[in-house]
């Protein structure tokens, strides 16, 4: 399978107490978003990612969100989520890059070499929230630095997202580094404009496969009529 290429990126995901967890649809989910030209999928769990990689010949980026009750950490935070996935087949795993202790005082550093050395394969995908957290990850030697932790940790929350000046700080320090835009974009006009960025490729998610969210926001728009 080749890396990913320049372009959109369709994440399909239903995590536990979501309407669509465990109906075994994650599959034709992205079977739509690779018909509709999507050149990667990013999915969640196991079980998932096996249905997707059955369903469509594009490249996925593989993740499992756990929460453990000593971290704030839950995108593939420890050893045992990475043996997970790369049973797999995935071709990217992405795991979280921020400053938060991981759980049982596990290290990032040791999720990477563990993958290098057992999956050379395999690249890596940083989920950053900061600068502090790329500059670690391209000290690291990810494959790809992700903006998807933007507004999600304590010290970056009220930020609002897309964030179209951290991407272009990040394209601009990192030139050897594929930087991946993620999180916020539910309008044309704001991929657009982080296209113009100079991004490597983008991945949605609400706004293309989560019909909950998607209702809701069309619902309170209603709220105004």
């Amino acid at each position: 399978m080749a890396n990913l290429k320049r372009g959109l990126i369709v994440s399909c995901q239903a995590v536990k107490g979501e309407p669509l967890y465990g109906l075994g649809i994650m599959g034709y989910m992205a079977r739509a978003a690779v018909a509709g030209g999507a050149i990667g999928i990013r999915a969640n769990y196991v079980d998932d990612i096996g249905d997707v990689k059955r369903e469509v010949d594009v490249p996925v980026i593989g993740i499992i969100k756990q929460v453990y009750p000593d971290s704030e950490v839950y995108i593939t935070p420890t050893l045992k989520e990475v043996k997970d996935l790369l049973t797999t087949g995935c071709e990217v795993i992405a795991l979280d890059c921020t400053k938060r202790q991981r759980p049982n005082g596990e290290k990032l550093e040791d999720l990477v070499e563990y993958i290098r050395l057992n999956a050379p394969s395999v690249e890596i995908m940083a989920d950053c929230s900061d600068f502090e957290d790329a500059e670690r990850a391209h000290r690291l030697g990810f494959d790809y630095i992700g903006s998807t932790m933007r507004g999600y940790t304590p010290y970056t929350n009220g930020i609002d997202i897309p964030d179209y000046d951290f991407l272009v700080k990040l394209v601009k320090s990192f030139p050897d580094t594929k930087i991946i835009a993620e999180g916020g974009i539910w309008e044309k006009d704001q991929l657009v404009k982080v296209c113009e960025c100079g991004v490597y490729a983008v991945v949605i998610g609400s706004s293309i496969t989560r019909p909950k969210d998607i209702t809701q926001r069309f619902v309170g728009a209603m709220k105004l009529c």
